[in-house]
């Protein structure tokens, strides 16, 4: 809470040009060399009392990796303490064992001669299989009272699948080896992590009935959205009652649907897809030993498609967590899968994507992340207010800038609640900025906004704050998800007329234009037909002189990486996504597959609803984005120069790896 406030009055100024700022200038990206015939493709990290590292692998593996610090300037010594496991997807430390959690299999694994070896192997719970590629299961992690939580993935068909016992639900096993359902509505829940309070939290991401990656707040008998495993609810253990007959397939958001049909929890914060992540991964809190940066009390948050860490802020509104994401650090090697803390108070990232392609082109890695003492300028919190938020930052802020409330701008948006594969964003209405009220030591500034709206998602971006020293901010967007508005009084401030200043400094309005309509129904000047043809036309009177096929491969790819037309022949395409995600089709002028898909990412809140296709030139060919066992068939004239042209999928995080190239020859 604000202690003392100061309402400022002052003419806009533009910040002097402090000279770009980036991520590496705060935080230190370390690669740890890893023997080249070890393929550490990691599923589980954890740090050990005595610094070392334990790491599983997808490969059943698990090494000890001794000195990752790389003191002394000498490279980390691997030794294998076990193998013949399969899938470990991750790893948890007590008591001098280890416990992992395979695909078939909890096991306690045990050193007893000190030797580095395990030499003892028990069986704590053996998971039930149908072998089904998408039954992945996760954990464990050791709750306060010494019990254990474990994650199982539904298995992959036209929706989830749970075909056996408790998939898409979390199991608890206890201190005596009991196990029983904990909580259900699972679909992909890869990553579990407690709060520095001891609250478990789970990570989701994109599926059917789940528009967006998420982090939860789990206790016992919760239901947490999607209804694949429910059917299990009938056995008598289960603490979970609903069925999957009481889930409405009505695409309403969630938190309605909540309201409704008492048992369903919500998600604590929302990370928008293709914003901040595509699939969320590990869950990590800000440990006392940790040395990040100004962030204590925060979890950190992985991204494996897009390679990245990302920050949540949490706090508790009439009872209820919600919060805020912001974005952290990218340029991760690999998919960034399972975190840990460091000895020395860095962050250890251990990497995969095999199958799981990633924005990282390595197939698997480890890095260290350090911070390098110097502190960002960022929004370091954002808080419910009964009339707007406070934003928190690391830095004090510019007044005479940081007082206009031209520069906040804030808009409300949520996603459906179906069973359909993810969802585009919905309901996005502006919340005008009314007024902002500076702390005099300039580190908070409250936001007066008009028309918050209760369950939905908050984007908040800032434009041209700075500090006194006109450092600019880092990262300027984050995303406060609204489950409560706090009770309250609300700020007393007086309505000023709006100021004359640099309009050229305001933020650009999204465009309100349909896309999808755009592109079907306009013209190019040259007159020929529009980049998303539906129908053959009708001028082509012999009907197509090149037919294709084109499909999708596991691990993001084309089934096809090169086709071959002639120079102004008409094309029919079709575009099959046989792929358990979304896909899309785009082919691009030559040289420009990179900057169509980097242009798809900026489209932002936008992205979903024009098929993460932007509006450019390069783009000369598209298909609408694919839900998974789909297809769309467009027509088109292939270009008149020969060369080569790039097709990629431009949904966010594909456009690196799932391309090909059409040859144009003569």
């Amino acid at each position: 809470m604000l202690t003392s406030l100061l309402i400022v009055s002052a003419a806009l100024s533009q910040p002097q040009d402090a000279g770009a700022v980036s991520e590496k200038d705060y935080f230190k990206l370390t690669t740890i060399p890893i023997p080249a015939d070890i393929i550490l493709e990691v599923g589980g990290l954890k740090t050990l009392p005595d610094g070392r590292l334990i790491i599983t692998t997808r490969r059943g593996e698990l090494w000890l990796v001794e000195n990752p610090y790389m003191k002394g300037g000498t490279a980390p010594i691997y030794k294998r303490f076990a193998h013949g496991l399969h899938e470990v997807l991750g790893v948890a430390y007590k008591d001098g064992s280890f416990y992992v959690c395979q695909r078939s299999e909890v096991t306690k694994l045990t050193d007893t001669d000190g030797d580095d070896k395990a030499d003892k192997f028990e069986s704590l719970y053996v998971i039930p299989l149908t072998g089904n590629y998408h039954e992945y299961a996760y954990g464990p992690v050791f709750q306060q009272n010494g019990d254990m939580i474990i994650s199982l993935n539904l298995a992959f068909g036209p929706e989830g699948l749970s075909s056996v016992p408790w998939r898409g639900w979390m199991l608890r096993i206890d201190s005596s080896g009991n196990v029983s359902p904990y909580a259900a509505g699972m679909r992909s829940p890869a990553g579990i992590g407690l709060t520095s309070a001891g609250d478990l939290f789970y990570s989701d991401n994109q599926g059917d009935w789940v528009g967006s990656g998420r982090i939860t707040f789990v206790e016992k008998g919760d239901f947490v959205g999607n209804p694949g495993g429910l059917g299990w609810s009938k056995l008598p253990e289960s603490p979970v009652k609903l069925k999957q007959s009481d889930i409405p397939n009505s695409g309403r958001p969630m938190f309605e649907v909540a309201k409704e049909v008492p048992g369903i929890k919500t998600p604590a914060v929302w990370f928008p897809h293709g914003i901040m992540g595509t699939s969320t991964s590990a869950i990590l809190a800000y440990s006392a030993g940790a040395n990040m940066g100004p962030y204590e009390g925060q979890l950190f948050v992985g991204d494996h498609s897009q390679s990245k860490v990302m920050r949540a802020y949490l706090e508790k509104v009439k009872g209820v967590y919600q919060g805020a994401c912001f974005p952290f650090r990218e340029g991760f090697s690999s998919g960034v899968f399972r975190m840990d803390w460091g000895a020395d108070g860095s962050l250890f990232v251990g990497m995969t994507s095999r199958g799981w392609e990633a924005t990282g082109r390595e197939l698997y890695g480890l890095q260290n992340l350090s911070w390098t003492g110097k502190t960002p300028f960022e929004m370091k919190t954002i808080s419910a207010k009964p009339d707007g938020f406070e934003i928190e930052f690391t830095q004090p802020l510019d007044k005479s800038i940081a007082a206009n409330k031209d520069l906040y701008r804030v808009t409300s948006f949520i996603y459906k609640y179906h069973k359909a594969y993810g969802s585009p964003v919905i309901n996005d209405k502006s919340c005008p900025v009314q007024a902002v009220v500076l702390s005099v030591d300039g580190l908070r500034a409250r936001i007066v906004v008009d028309s918050l709206r209760e369950g939905y998602i908050h984007e908040i971006k800032l434009a041209n704050l700075a500090t006194a020293s006109q450092l600019p901010l880092l990262h300027d967007v984050a995303y406060y998800t609204l489950n409560n508005i706090p009770d309250g009084e609300k700020l007393v401030y007086k309505k000023s007329k709006p100021a004359m200043h640099d309009h050229s400094m305001k933020m650009k309005e999204p465009s309100k234009k349909n896309s999808n309509a755009l592109e079907e129904s306009k013209k190019t000047s040259k007159g020929t037909i529009a980049k998303r043809s539906l129908k053959m036309p009708a001028t082509w009177t012999n009907g197509a002189e090149t037919k294709l096929v084109i499909g999708t491969k596991p691990g993001l790819k084309f089934d096809l990486q090169e086709i071959t037309v002639k120079a102004g022949s008409k094309v029919k395409l079709t575009f099959s996504n046989t792929d358990d995600m979304q896909h899309n089709f785009v082919l691009t002028a030559p040289g420009k597959g990179d900057i169509v898909g980097k242009m798809a990412l900026d489209l932002g809140l936008k992205g979903p609803e024009k098929n993460y296709v932007p509006e450019t030139p390069f783009v000369l060919a598209y298909t609408k984005l694919l839900q998974p066992s789909s297809g769309e068939t467009i027509y088109f004239t292939a270009p008149q120069k020969p060369g080569n042209y790039p097709y990629v999928c431009t949904y966010p995080g594909h456009y690196q790896v799932m391309r090909g190239v059409m040859k144009v020859t003569n």
